[in-house]
C-alpha cells in the first residue's frame, strides 16, 4: 500500500486565491477562471488577512454578490502566506484543490490545463513549471535566475527527482493528500514544502509548462532574500521519516 490516499477520480476543484491588495488582477483572473473551468469548479476559495486592503475586499465583495455561493471568503488566522494556504486546504471542498495567485504572477490561462492533467491520474500532483519547454520568466534579473536555477537543481539533486521548478506554488493536488500531511511552513517556502513531503510519502508528481509575469499592482510579499529559508524545510524533510511528515490519524499499521 502506498503512503498517500488514492483518489479514484476528480470530482470538483476548489482554487484558493490569497488575496492582499490585488483589485484587477484578481477580477481578471476569476473571470479567466471561470471561462475555462465552471463546470469542475467547486468553489473560489478567497482567502483574506487583516492586511487585506479595502479596495481588495470591495472587488471580493462585488464577486460575492455576482457569483454567489461559488464565492467562499475565509478570514486567515495563521499568519503569511503557508498559514492561508493551511487553513484552505481545510476548509476546501472539492476532491482537489488548486494553489495559486490572485496577482496574475501564476497565469489564469494554465488553470484548465492542471485539471486536464489531474483527471489523467487523480492522486497525483501536477505543478508548473517554468523551466521546460513552454514556460518562462519575464522581469527576473539575471542574478534571480541564476539562483533560482541552482535552487532548482539543488533540490531536484537532493530528493531524486526530474522536477526543475520546486518552488513555484502553482500546482493541483488531490484534497485528502493535503489533509493528511503534517505542514509546518508559514511563508513562501510552504510552496516547496508542498513537492517535497509528497515526494517523501512517493506521490507522483508531474510538471506541465507556465508563464511568469510580475505584478502589476501591489508589491510581492516574498522578498527575494528570503528565498534562502527554503534550505532549512529542504534539507529536514529530506532526512524526515515518512510517518513523522503524516498525522497521527493517517498513520497505518507498521
Amino acid at each position: 500500500m502506498p503512503d498517500y490516499p488514492h483518489v479514484e477520480k476528480l470530482d470538483s476543484v476548489t482554487v484558493i486565491l490569497p488575496v492582499m491588495n490585488e483589485t484587477t488582477s484578481l477580477d481578471q483572473t476569476v473571470r479567466i477562471i471561470l471561462r475555462d473551468a465552471r463546470d469542475t469548479l467547486r468553489e473560489l476559495l478567497i482567502v483574506v488577512c487583516r492586511q487585506t486592503t479595502p479596495q481588495a475586499m470591495t472587488v471580493v465583495e462585488r464577486l460575492q454578490r455576482e457569483l454567489g455561493d461559488l464565492i467562499v471568503v475565509h478570514r486567515q488566522q495563521l499568519p503569511f502566506l503557508g498559514g492561508a494556504m493551511r487553513e484552505a486546504f481545510a476548509l476546501a471542498r472539492g476532491s482537489h484543490v488548486i494553489m495559486m495567485s490572485s496577482d496574475l504572477e501564476t497565469d489564469p490561462n494554465v488553470v484548465s490545463k492542471l485539471i486536464a492533467e489531474a483527471e489523467k491520474n487523480p492522486s497525483a500532483i501536477v505543478t508548473t513549471s517554468r523551466w521546460i519547454d513552454g514556460g518562462a520568466f519575464h522581469g527576473y534579473s539575471r542574478v534571480k535566475l541564476v539562483c533560482n536555477w541552482a535552487f532548482q537543481h539543488f533540490f531536484a539533486w537532493l530528493y531524486g527527482t526530474h522536477l526543475t521548478d520546486m518552488t513555484f506554488g502553482y500546482r493541483i493536488l488531490p484534497a485528502s493528500l493535503v489533509r493528511s500531511i503534517r505542514w509546518e511552513e508559514l511563508r513562501h517556502p510552504f510552496n516547496l514544502e508542498t513537492v517535497i513531503k509528497p515526494l517523501r510519502l512517493g506521490v507522483p508528481v508531474t510538471e506541465i509548462p507556465s508563464v511568469w509575469h510580475p505584478r502589476v499592482e501591489g508589491r510581492s510579499q516574498n522578498p527575494f532574500f528570503r528565498n534562502f529559508a527554503y534550505f532549512w524545510i529542504g534539507l529536514k524533510t529530506r532526512f524526515a521519516s515518512k510517518r513523522s511528515i503524516l498525522k497521527s490519524n493517517c498513520v497505518g499499521p507498521g
